[in-house]
């Protein structure tokens, strides 16, 4: 090969190495479905449950709306926004039937321990139960707010309660809104009107519904602009509970369709916009079988069986990774950190950081 060819190639391969297939991020948002299986996110409906009247009130009816023979196409009726828009320019991992597994690293598969290793990075194991326990471990958020640049600039929202307790509110001074817990008004028309809402729900549960939870997140990310923010929706677990497996679709539905509009709100908003990183996943999965599917935990079978999704800034639109693999639920805060240009350190260890070069 000719000198001057030789040249050419190195001057090429230089400028490619120095060129970031994608931006760096600036913002990360993390959004949690609890308990939602990732049999339902690669699959779609499952076709022993969604006509099983003991799980379903109007059995026609949900095949309406969410059944289809193909599986590809069962998903895209349940998931839309995660089977166009982040299938393409953004990847999801834990697809068992490719051998893409994704895991909690934890024993006990509920939700404490769960929401314990994503933000702490550790799969720690002392049993704490779902209970408003403070939790003795320094977690990614309350870590990134300690530093000059995001602090003030952190805050969670989520429709379980105990979140406050698992992310350690108090000694780590990131604000988390969480339940039924009133927001702050300030002359703030919007949050006005969520309490009133609130304050005239009559059956409260430990999880708030939904809707409420995204609207306070949404509205306070259009006040205040976060740089970090936690997003968790609680319903899919709350009605899998109760043996509603139409009633866990529909959540599961909505919580694509917000996911998507908060998407919009990140592309449309300078602030934002090809700067930002979404990463979506569980706090732990379910029973893999017809009459466990609606409980999790040490015993049950599928329990620690996850999934995740990412899209934006830092993350290559692979779409669906379709090789074998092995990632876990305590790699994600380590993840963020990096994504950040950071490296999440502290009293207690915390897995690495998923490869982003795949």
């Amino acid at each position: 090969m000719k000198p001057i060819f030789v040249l050419f190639f190195v001057l090429l391969s230089l400028m490619s190495a120095s060129q970031p297939s994608t931006p760096p991020a600036r913002n990360i948002f993390i959004i949690t479905l609890d308990g939602f299986r990732w049999q339902e996110v690669f699959r779609g409906a499952d076709p022993e449950l969604i006509r099983n009247t003991n799980y379903v009130k109007d059995t026609a009816l949900i095949c309406r709306q969410y059944w289809d023979d193909d599986p590809i196409i069962r998903r895209n009726k349940l998931l839309p926004f995660f089977w166009s828009v982040i299938a393409g320019n953004g990847q999801l991992s834990g697809n068992r039937d490719f051998e893409n597994d994704v895991n909690v690293a934890n024993l006990y598969k509920i939700s404490y321990p769960g929401y314990n290793e994503i933000f702490t990075g550790y799969a720690d194991k002392r049993f704490i139960p779902n209970l408003a326990v403070r939790n003795a471990n320094i977690n990614i958020l309350e870590y990134l707010n300690a530093k000059n640049e995001y602090h003030g600039k952190v805050a969670a929202f989520s429709s379980w309660n105990v979140l406050p307790f698992i992310l350690n509110e108090e000694a780590g001074d990131v604000p988390v809104n969480s339940g039924y817990e009133m927001l702050e008004e300030g002359g703030d028309t919007l949050n006005v009107m969520i309490n009133e809402v609130q304050k005239n729900i009559v059956r409260k549960s430990n999880t708030r519904h939904d809707q409420l939870t995204f609207t306070s997140a949404k509205n306070y990310i259009e006040q205040h602009h976060p740089r970090v923010l936690f997003l968790g929706f609680g319903e899919t677990d709350e009605f899998a509970h109760k043996g509603a497996y139409d009633r866990y679709l529909q959540k599961a539905h909505q919580a694509d369709e917000m996911i998507a509009e908060l998407w919009y709100l990140v592309q449309t908003d300078p602030f934002y916009k090809d700067n930002t990183t979404l990463i979506i996943t569980t706090d732990h999965g379910r029973g893999q079988k017809t009459s466990s599917w609606n409980k999790h935990g040490f015993w049950v079978k599928g329990s620690g069986q996850t999934w995740m999704a990412m899209i934006g800034a830092g993350i290559k639109p692979v779409g669906e990774l379709r090789y074998k693999d092995q990632t876990y639920q305590k790699q994600i805060a380590a993840t963020v950190s990096g994504l950040l240009g950071e490296k999440f350190t502290t009293n207690h260890p915390v897995g690495n950081p998923i490869s982003l070069s795949k």
